[in-house]
């Protein structure tokens, strides 16, 4: 059977564990020692999935990997440095941002250290991939070779993967469409409608587009999987963390109210900021994630983000 180690114990590295153990050799990492012997105790992740059952064929220990056909780091962005420490090859991760500080997204940070290696992305929601219900996702990584290889690995079942050599425009997917679910997640909070809504996500990606174009990305990508379907799921889904910080905001909680009580990472709120960067230094128009980090940062209220939007001036569509 394929060795598959999956690094991170949160609800997506528990999810996926899960799933692609009926049909691999699957090893869990959780960094935290008490909790992993939780999990192999009551087969449960009380604390990231705790409806959901962990198959007996997972196994789950505190001991990091020593050898794999192929590691999964389903950690934060944040969390990808540590698990790097240990050169797990190869390779693919799970999240979907930049990284803090240094605004670069994983791959920058991964291939310097772990030549073989790549994304997975797509619309996901780690509650339904454990429970077995249908998901399609992409596998990128610059060596196509690879990424058919890896893909066909994670393929099968109910979970359906495809194969992509464009890791860039898959990681701008990712990575933005979060900063949109925010912006989703206020505009309903407020009340707007779904007009206001669909108008939000056609908008965000153009953005999106925009920004992916400017770092080498392909406009197939964009609108594919990892662009559009995943905006979609994230802007419109009730399981969405980053449509909730939205939701939240614009009923008025503070930013460290909402990340206090969300118990996940909320990766749009970070990555707003260096997406703003991002885009002041590439001369590409952003107005809806601008309008976002104003009100992460508090120069904006929801509403005088709304408003800014609305009163920019006349534009042709593209």
């Amino acid at each position: 059977m394929t060795r598959v180690a999956v690094l991170g114990a949160g609800a997506w590295g528990t999810a996926i564990a899960s799933v692609l153990a009926a049909r691999h050799d699957v090893t869990l990492w959780a960094r935290d020692r008490a909790q992993a012997e939780a999990m192999a105790r009551t087969r449960r992740n009380d604390r990231y999935l705790p409806k959901i059952e962990i198959p007996a064929a997972v196994k789950v220990s505190a001991d990091f990997p020593a050898q794999a056909d192929l590691f999964l780091a389903a950690t934060p962005v944040a969390g990808l440095r540590e698990v790097l420490q240990k050169k797990p090859s190869p390779l693919v991760w799970l999240c979907k941002g930049f990284e803090q500080g240094t605004g670069w997204l994983p791959h920058q940070i991964v291939e310097p250290i772990v030549p073989r290696c790549g994304a997975l992305s797509g619309p996901s929601f780690a509650d339904e991939v454990a429970r077995g219900l249908p998901c399609a996702l992409t596998l990128a990584a610059r060596d196509a070779a690879f990424a058919r290889e890896a893909a066909a690995i994670m393929h099968g079942g109910r979970l359906r993967v495809y194969y992509s050599a464009d890791l860039v425009g898959v990681e701008i997917g990712g990575a933005v469409k979060n900063v949109m679910a925010i912006a989703a997640g206020i505009s309903d909070g407020l009340g707007l409608g779904h007009n206001a809504r669909a108008a939000l996500i056609t908008r965000g990606l153009a953005e999106i587009g925009r920004l992916g174009a400017a770092m080498g990305g392909s406009a197939e990508t964009i609108f594919g999987l990892t662009g559009a379907g995943d905006l979609i799921l994230t802007a419109t889904g009730d399981l969405s963390r980053n449509r909730r910080v939205g939701l939240q905001l614009a009923q008025g909680l503070s930013l460290k109210e909402i990340l206090d009580g969300l118990g996940h990472v909320a990766e749009g709120v970070s990555t707003a900021r260096e997406v703003a960067k991002l885009s002041r230094a590439k001369g590409v128009e952003m107005p809806v994630t601008d309008a976002v980090h104003g009100v992460l940062e508090g120069r904006l209220t929801p509403k005088a983000a709304v408003e800014q939007l609305l009163s920019r001036d006349l534009k042709q569509e593209r």
